[in-house]
């Protein structure tokens, strides 16, 4: 007697169709070996929006009784398998009703297993991951993070594979066999039936020991309890923010708008824009278009995108009419959330060298079509580096 249970956090909206065609597929491939389960999405406090992280959830268990049991939880305690859809999402998971940062790995039970689509090493990924006091294993599906519009699924075969990966690390939940049978019934396709065979034999899988991992605490934040609220409905307004000094003169000026501390930050974001500040002109667009207020105002008068707040939309990149000046660039080229207009004022030159350097991360990311043709040509490229990707082995961290 055994329950399995599999978390899929995927990118709202932009994932849907993705995370519900794995998890409907972990199930319907646990039927083919006589079991019993469930595929759910937790979307009632968790509205899917641009880039919102949000999750599915797949429990399979040998009888209904212990499906029952597994069931009636808000979401599992822990599970057997996490998969990130996006490598970004190693960064945390932060959504409307959880009240900070989540790790990616949080729900991961020790031993149990962190699965990514991604092309970064795993050295990449446990530098954004957060550590953990019990050991688990790092495995990795190599492949663009897929990406779909909401009503244009990129059937780039992202699902299958990671179903293949799932019945190689978990052979108890399902086998490959079952996984195959569930794949012709539902795409009818043995070129599909074929991807998720080859991302059985090609998963790779580290060992995690514990505390290896970005061992900064998750932010997190308590909303008011009951007995602390005021009489009467109370919404309180946010203040309109402040001036800020300049790190290099120490003069105070320009203007930081105070944010919201309970709206959701930068965990929706898969892109950063990075700023040449020699190349700005001071034109406002930015800070005028900016559907989340990010910029800051700097005392002398340049704008900052706060990295604290940026949700990676691009919308500054596409209306700053200076060439360069605003770069939207890989999210996973980044460890930290630091100002880039304060790096500038410290030292020119370095951030010149630093800006050279982060601009060769341009994503091959995409959240929609930019042109005709724009998803067959991606598929065409995405399915070359999984054919190209390395052969299954196995490490050993610490």
């Amino acid at each position: 007697m055994a329950t399995h249970s599999v978390e899929v956090v995927y990118r709202g909206i932009f994932q849907k169709t993705l995370a519900k065609n794995i998890t409907r597929g972990i199930v319907l491939a646990a039927v083919k070996q006589g079991k019993i389960g469930i595929a759910f999405g937790r979307y009632g406090d968790s509205p899917e929006r641009n880039g919102i992280p949000a999750k599915n959830f797949a429990i399979v268990a040998d009888n209904e009784e212990e499906l029952q049991a597994s069931m009636a939880q808000y979401e599992p305690k822990s599970v057997d398998l996490t998969v990130a859809l996006d490598d970004t999402l190693c960064k945390g998971v932060e959504s409307w009703a959880w009240y900070g940062l989540q790790p990616i790995n949080r729900l991961t039970r020790p031993g149990g297993y962190l699965l990514v689509t991604t092309m970064l090493d795993f050295a990449d990924l446990l530098q954004m991951a957060h550590a953990r006091e019990q050991p688990y294993h790092l495995a990795l599906v190599r492949g663009l993070p897929s990406f779909s519009g909401l009503w244009v699924y990129k059937d780039d075969h992202t699902d299958v594979r990671v179903l293949g990966a799932v019945s190689r690390l978990l052979p108890d939940l399902v086998s490959l066999e079952a996984v195959e049978a569930a794949i012709r019934q539902e795409w009818k396709s043995e070129q599909k039936v074929a991807s998720a065979r080859k991302a059985y034999e090609r998963v790779e899988v580290m060992a995690v020991a514990p505390g290896v991992g970005d061992r900064r605490r998750p932010y997190e934040f308590e909303l008011p309890r009951w007995w602390e609220l005021r009489e009467g409905v109370t919404i309180p307004a946010i203040v309109p923010g402040e001036a800020f000094p300049d790190p290099t003169t120490g003069a105070v000026g320009g203007w930081r708008p105070a944010r919201n501390p309970y709206f959701k930050k930068f965990s929706t974001r898969t892109m950063r824009p990075v700023i040449d500040f020699e190349a700005c002109i001071k034109c406002t667009l930015c800070w005028l278009q900016c559907p989340d207020s990010c910029f800051d105002v700097t005392p002398d008068g340049y704008y900052d995108a706060n990295m604290e707040a940026c949700c990676g939309c691009g919308v500054c990149e596409a209306v700053c009419p200076v060439d360069n000046c605003i770069t939207m660039v890989n999210e996973a080229a980044f460890t930290n959330n630091d100002s880039q207009w304060a790096a500038w004022k410290r030292d020119r030159e370095a951030y010149r060298a630093w800006v050279r350097e982060k601009i060769q991360h341009r994503p091959e990311r995409s959240h929609g079509f930019q042109q005709r043709g724009q998803y067959e040509r991606q598929i065409r490229e995405m399915a070359a580096a999984a054919v190209g990707g390395p052969a299954v082995r196995e490490r050993t961290g610490g």
